[in-house]
């Protein structure tokens, strides 16, 4: 007589923005993504990937978290800095 037994593993693959962060003088916003695959409730996996939104960059595709932060720090002063900063260099 044969015994088998099955192991059924559930994978799944969970990306989140895990740290948003205000950088710098001109207030550069960025987020760190991070994205784990889990095995039966376990971690097994994790990678990382970043971005950075700067002042007057389009944040429209962003999040509703990274979007509040970006109409916070993205002041019209600050875009106007950083844009004749980058005239100058």
């Amino acid at each position: 007589m044969e015994l088998r037994t099955e192991n059924k593993m559930s994978l799944e693959k969970i990306s989140a923005q895990d740290k948003i962060e205000i950088i710098g003088e001109f207030k550069t916003v960025q987020v760190r993504t991070k994205t784990s695959i889990i095995e039966n409730d376990v971690e097994i996996s994790a990678s990382y990937h970043r971005h950075a939104i700067v002042a007057g960059d389009d944040y429209a595709n962003e999040s509703a978290d990274v979007q509040a932060i970006c109409q916070i720090v993205h002041t019209p002063e600050i875009i106007a800095a950083r844009q004749a900063a980058e005239n100058i260099n």
